[in-house]
């Protein structure tokens, strides 16, 4: 997993109009919480959180003006819905060795048997890890699987210190058979063409 650096300024002034104007002058509203502690709202420069935001699961390390530096991890991020540009995120206080829970991309290697059709069933899993060595991604090798055949969660393999939370009879990823896909689209087909019959 990726630890970016990141400067922070502790802000008081709260609300919409507060907000937009953080966010006029490139900075995006922040809150970290966790540990029982009482919520701490600061400011983020937008660009280099833009930026850190990329990786999977980064890891903050939160350089906090006129306090200590905190690791935190995004836990939520607002979007504006038509620009999709930062509008809030939240944040959670972790501590070294601390466990947490977190969802993990998967990425499949490999190439399927030839014939078949790979179908990506869960494209994430959720883990339990220490909060500073969350894994980017998990990789499921596909290589030789034949048509028929599925990988569950359970099968997967975790890197080292880090245990499955999603159920393990889960399909992660299947094998599908491209002309028993064909019939079922050619039935479903056949199907709404009897009815359009039957409703004229």
């Amino acid at each position: 997993m990726a630890e970016i650096k990141i400067a922070a300024e502790p802000r008081e002034n709260f609300g919409k109009g507060a907000a937009r104007q953080l966010r006029r002058e490139g900075k995006i509203p922040a809150v970290l919480y966790g540990h029982k502690q009482e919520p701490v709202h600061l400011s983020l420069p937008e660009h280099e959180l833009f930026l850190a935001l990329k990786n999977s699961n980064v890891l903050l390390n939160l350089d906090i003006v006129g306090s200590k530096s905190e690791l935190a991890i995004p836990k939520a991020v607002s979007k504006d819905p038509v620009k999709r540009t930062l509008e809030h995120i939240d944040l959670l206080l972790v501590r070294l060795g601390e466990k947490v829970t977190v969802d993990v991309p998967i990425v499949t290697t490999g190439e399927i048997a030839s014939g078949g059709l790979l179908e990506l069933v869960l494209t994430s899993l959720s883990v339990e890890t220490e909060a500073t060595h969350i894994p980017s991604s998990i990789e499921v090798s596909v290589a030789g699987l034949a048509e028929g055949t599925q990988i569950t969660a359970a099968e997967v393999a975790l890197p080292e210190g880090t245990t499955l939370v999603t159920d393990g009879e889960a399909v992660v990823v299947h094998v599908l058979t491209p002309a028993a896909t064909m019939v079922e689209d050619e039935s479903a087909e056949g199907a709404g063409g009897e009815s359009e019959g039957s409703a004229e």
